[in-house]
Order: C-alpha cells, then sequence, then structure tokens
C-alpha cells in the first residue's frame, strides 16, 4: 500500500508516550500525523497466476455509445492486448443514471453491434439493455460474477469517470467484484476525489482518439457527414436515423 505521509516521531521526547501514545502527561507536544490516502496503481499481473482453471479473464468496456464511434473501436482493440484480456466485453447502457442519451437502447445496441462485428475477442452484450431500471454498473459486475463464477472480470473506465467514482451506486462494492482498469487522459494518472477511500487500480495504457460522441451529435444536429468518426459499417445507418430525427423535429 502506498500512503502520502512524512516521518512522524515515535513519541515526544519525555517518553510519555512512546509506547501508549492516548495516555499522553498533559502539555505532551506529541501529535499523530494523518495520512492522506490515495488510490494506488498496480501493475496487472501474469494473467495466468489470477484466473482459475477454466476462467478467462473478461474486460469490461461500458458507455452510452450515442453513437459509437472511431474512437471506441480503437480503445476496444488496444485493451485486449494491454490488460491480457481473453475477451472484452462491450456494454450499451439501457438507462445511464447521470446522462441524457439521443438514441433509443434498442437503436444503440443495433449500432454497437454493428460497429464491433467481427472483431477478435469483442463481444456486444445487451445486459443492461435487457434490465429494467437504471444501469447501475455494480449491478451488471454482480450479474457477470453470477453468469461467469470463474471469470477474473477487469473493469474498465476513463480517468474522469475514475476520479468521480465516489458518486456511483455501491461504489465501494466494484473493486470486490473487479480489478479495475483506468485510461489515462493526456498522459496523466488519475487522482481521486477526497471523498473516496484508496483504490487499488491497474492503467490501461491505450490510445486515446480524440473524439466525442457530443461533437458527432452536433455534427449530425446540424446535417453534416460524420464520415471517418464513426465505423463506415454504421455510418450510414447513423446518418440515417439523425435525418429522420431532424425531420420529425420539424414536423413538430
Amino acid at each position: 500500500m502506498s500512503w502520502d505521509t512524512k516521518p512522524r516521531p515515535a513519541s515526544c521526547g519525555s517518553g510519555c508516550c512512546r509506547s501508549f501514545p492516548t495516555r499522553r502527561k498533559p502539555g505532551c507536544s506529541w501529535r499523530r500525523k494523518t495520512r492522506r490516502r490515495r488510490s494506488v496503481r498496480r501493475r496487472m499481473s501474469d494473467p495466468a497466476a489470477e484466473v482459475p482453471a477454466g476462467g478467462r479473464r473478461t474486460g469490461i468496456l461500458g458507455g452510452s455509445f450515442d453513437p459509437p464511434h472511431v474512437g471506441h473501436v480503437s480503445v476496444a482493440r488496444e485493451l485486449i492486448e494491454a490488460l491480457h484480456l481473453d475477451r472484452l466485453l462491450v456494454i450499451p447502457a439501457g438507462d445511464p443514471p447521470h446522462r441524457d442519451v439521443t438514441l433509443p437502447a434498442k437503436v444503440r445496441l443495433d449500432f454497437t453491434r454493428r460497429a464491433f462485428a467481427d472483431l477478435p475477442g469483442i463481444e456486444v452484450s445487451p445486459i443492461e439493455i435487457e434490465r429494467a431500471g437504471p444501469s447501475y454498473t455494480v449491478d451488471t459486475l454482480e450479474a457477470l460474477a453470477r453468469r461467469f463464477p470463474s471469470d477474473r472480470l477487469v473493469l474498465v473506465m476513463g480517468a474522469d469517470q475514475f476520479v468521480a467514482i465516489h458518486r456511483w451506486e455501491r461504489w465501494r462494492r466494484l473493486p470486490e467484484l473487479a480489478r479495475i482498469a483506468v485510461m489515462p487522459r493526456d498522459g496523466r494518472e488519475p487522482a481521486p476525489s477526497p471523498e473516496s477511500t484508496p483504490i487499488e487500480y491497474v492503467v490501461a495504457s491505450v490510445t486515446r482518439v480524440d473524439i466525442s460522441a457530443s461533437r458527432i451529435r452536433q455534427r449530425l444536429d446540424e446535417g453534416h457527414s460524420v464520415h471517418l468518426l464513426v465505423p463506415e459499417t454504421i455510418r450510414h445507418h447513423v446518418e440515417r436515423a439523425w435525418a429522420e430525427r431532424r425531420a420529425r423535429h420539424v414536423t413538430q
């Protein structure tokens, strides 16, 4: 465990609190230094050493995928090698609790399946879309742990998500269910907010593509092409879906 702390004296110097610091004499100046807790980075250990026989190292990459774009696909490909994964589950959120979505859940699922089709080691899971209610990550991990008890789950998230992890539903349960892998932004490792207790994590060293779904949605709202921003396998489907959406707004 790594701690951000300075050396502290064993006692005040008079010996009154050497063994029992809670029994200090009146006027004793000795004070216990407060440790500032930080999240702890760990290296991803040998995959074969921590996965039970017959199990797999399964990565979990969630998101709204509204719509899925080439940045998602690029990161997913690299995660397989960077984290020594046997497979990566890409999971579109059914009802994201912290953001609004533009496309219906089933449409986002269809686009995500098309975007990741035929990529080795990558599977698109409908587990959150098939489940009623808000799409809390902890519920998904618990369901996957029951479904695949021999798998070693690795939850992948961005640095911006990690620093706000204390706001997630039952967030303390997450590291009990899965290893946490954080994708740094601009090469900087995350420093969690003061509200969160130390969480062990590994760094997922992948190339982050500077593309955002919000930028893509803005272009689509303005009627522009999203060529090179979304996979060609879904570009025409995405542009047609937005054209129909704009037409509905005009007639309303």
